[in-house]
């Protein structure tokens, strides 16, 4: 039967989580496009840092077109104007553009990091199903192997007269469930294993790709405070909210930058002057030429900004708040499936496996009913399940307190 684990010889080593993430991180498409934001926002700054270019014009005039009594000199009274002009930027106003764009580019830095955050977490969940379907698998199978030695037991008891046909016939039926539930958990596996092979964009056969990791619980869960001051501190949204302020507060002093006058310079040459000097047939002339700026001030702009950091900073109070609520919230999470998970490691998995082999041996030896036998077998299984359930809640609720704090502080 194919268990979904893998193909023999065929399959590839199985990958840990480390070497999951990294291959994630290396190959996602929605990623590296996300990725791709963070470098045009980059070549923006290129834009941003330019120099306003220098303008040229070339004015010809005073040709004849037409004789004129009698006379017709075309060219001798044309005069040709090289004009050279260039706007001058007061008020730093390249380097407050230049600021805009690299704050702008850290901020887009910033959410990618906080898509990656999110995505790991997804990735997360993917892998943690992939393990807890492998764990059901492996136990449905150990359930099924130690239950063919009940049937076993049994027919010895049914040839030597020791068991009813009925009984027998009870526990050979009961097999089907035991079937059941490796086919559901078989599914299980592969479909986990489907939607891990997706976000790698790995196009692997399922058969041939396997993960390998612990599928266990630590308690060793460090005081909520500390975990509030990691999110603090590395939380990418939240960094990206406090970017956006100092974003903000340099678009403001842009908008006051772009209300200053800016002067244009001109210069030019003229051969064949008309000027009054009857000297100098070549000239050269300047002039500066300065917008009066009575009623366009930028005021507009300058509003806008104005509001706009008072927004930013309110956003960035709204996701403070955010960031205290999830590491609560995951923190609790994870608190209350290490509370549950104790006693079925200190107490709960042992007593389960007691009691079966216990009432097992009684039933195999006539010392128990087999409605006692079936309810033992029933709870073990219970038990057995319930206790990889809780396993993927807490590795889910790890995952989900990584991504609040924004780091991976729980492996």
């Amino acid at each position: 039967m194919d268990n979904g684990l893998g193909a023999g010889a065929h399959a590839q080593q199985a990958l840990t989580w480390d070497q999951v993430k990294a291959k994630f991180e290396a190959v996602n498409p929605a990623l590296k496009a996300d990725a791709d934001n963070v470098d045009e926002m980059k070549a923006e700054e290129i834009t941003a840092f330019l120099r306003p270019n220098p303008q040229f014009a070339l004015s010809v005039d005073g040709t004849q077109p037409a004789p004129h009594n009698g006379v017709w000199t075309p060219l001798k009274g044309t005069t040709e104007q090289p004009n050279f002009s260039y706007l001058h930027e007061r008020e730093h106003k390249r380097e407050l553009r230049l600021k805009s764009a690299q704050e702008g580019t850290r901020i887009t830095q910033s959410q990618h990091e906080d898509l990656e955050r999110n995505m790991i977490f997804a990735l997360r969940v993917a892998f943690v199903g992939t393990l807890q379907a492998k764990f059901i698998l492996d136990q449905a199978k150990a359930d099924l192997e130690y239950y063919d030695k009940i049937i076993e037991i049994s027919r010895v008891r049914f040839n030597a007269g020791d068991l009813a046909q009925i009984d027998l016939d009870r526990i050979e039926l009961l097999r089907v469930q035991y079937e059941s539930e490796i086919e559901t958990a078989i599914v299980n596996l592969r479909t986990a294993k489907i939607q891990l092979l997706q976000m790698l964009n790995d196009r692997t056969p399922v058969d041939q790709f396997d993960v390998t990791g612990s599928f266990d619980f630590s308690d060793a869960l460090q005081p909520l405070e500390s975990y509030r001051n990691y999110a603090l501190a590395v939380r990418p949204d939240l960094q990206a909210a406090l970017q956006t302020i100092q974003q903000s507060e340099t678009n403001h002093k842009l908008a006051v930058a772009n209300g200053s006058t800016d002067p244009t310079f001109a210069g030019w040459f003229t051969n064949n002057s008309s000027t009054n000097n009857p000297n100098g047939p070549e000239t050269i002339g300047v002039s500066v030429s300065i917008p009066l700026r009575i009623f366009d001030r930028n005021q507009g702009e300058k509003k806008r900004t104005l509001i706009d950091i008072d927004r930013s900073q309110q956003a960035e109070e709204a996701a403070r708040a955010q960031v205290f609520s999830d590491v609560d919230t995951a923190y609790e999470l994870v608190r209350s499936n290490i509370a549950l998970l104790k006693p079925y490691k200190a107490k709960y998995n042992d007593q389960a496996l007691r009691v079966r082999d216990t009432v097992t041996f009684a039933y195999e030896h006539g010392g128990a009913s087999l409605m006692d036998f079936l309810n033992a077998q029933s709870d073990y299984r219970q038990v057995q399940l319930a206790y990889a359930q809780l396993l993927g809640a807490y590795l889910t609720a790890a995952g989900q307190l990584n991504l609040a704090v924004g780091r991976e502080e729980i492996h």
